[in-house]
């Protein structure tokens, strides 16, 4: 199957003071390749700081890369900074979903203006189309019309990042990257949204790039897996084969982290003079 998201060589360096008026180099992202199939599902997994939630901004057109290339659907896209028309359009190829869905939602926006907001920038400038397409989105994403004039705050946690995923959908994105997007969810509310990004892709048809350091959770959604350390991939393939029959060290010591069943945290040793 042709390749839908194309990543090559990708590189991404900060420079950050060292010293007095000195600078280091730290390389977040090192060489990173791959593909994802349309429909396919991709999962970039590592510990903090091992670059895959840079790789997510850079695939968003939120970071500028020094070198490397981004296809979609077999384009090359431009480097940034982009015009509007270029941004409008990439916009329509690629969106994020974000950790913490009530940071990045508008709290003094209601919902139905959240979308209509993305509707009135992309699509349509009829507002009686843009209503039903609201309400389209709301019904996709789980929820309904007593959800339209609610603000932020007057919704759960899982609500909430319903309602993220809605306003990414609502850009009519072939590609969605979710980036940590259900670790702040309650473990019920994690199944629930899980299931219904399930049931998003099968029926739109969409692209899915989990960012994750779960990996329960990178077992349940994905099809394929990158693991990250230090900006590198140091393990890819299928994510089956990678969780089961792990070849790299670093994929061995992430696996042997997981919390198993009689596990029971070790006390730490009192200071001295401490009560």
């Amino acid at each position: 199957m042709p390749a839908l998201l194309e990543v090559d060589n990708l590189r991404k360096v900060y420079r950050i003071p060292s010293g007095k008026r000195g600078t280091d180099d730290l390389v977040a992202v090192d060489g990173l390749s791959f593909e994802v199939p349309a429909g396919g599902a991709l999962a970039i997994v590592g510990e903090s700081g091992s670059g895959k939630t840079t790789s997510a901004r850079i695939i968003a057109g939120l970071e500028t890369p020094p070198s490397g290339r981004i296809g979609i659907d077999g384009e090359t896209r431009k480097p940034l900074p982009w015009t509007r028309s270029e941004r409008i359009r990439y916009a329509c190829q690629v969106q994020m979903v974000y950790q913490d869905p009530f940071t990045s939602l508008d709290p003094s926006q209601t919902i139905e203006s959240t979308l209509d907001e993305v509707l009135r920038c992309h699509f349509h400038r009829d507002r009686a189309r843009r209503r039903d397409r609201i309400g389209e989105l709301l019904g996709q994403c789980g929820l309904d019309d007593r959800h339209r004039h609610r603000r932020p705050r007057a919704l759960s946690g899982g609500e909430r990042q319903r309602v993220a995923i809605a306003r990414a959908l609502a850009a009519g994105p072939r590609v969605l990257i979710l980036d940590e997007a259900v670790s702040a969810l309650d473990v019920s509310i994690q199944a629930q949204i899980l299931n219904l990004l399930a049931s998003l892709r099968s029926s739109l048809g969409l692209t899915y790039v989990f960012i994750s350091h779960d990996l329960g959770v990178v077992r349940q959604v994905s099809d394929e897996c990158i693991v990250m350390h230090r900006g590198a991939a140091v393990e890819s393939g299928a994510t089956t084969n990678i969780l089961s029959a792990p070849k790299a060290d670093y994929t061995r010591q992430l696996l042997d982290a997981i919390p198993r069943p009689g596990w029971a945290p070790k006390r730490r040793a009192a200071y001295p003079g401490s009560l």
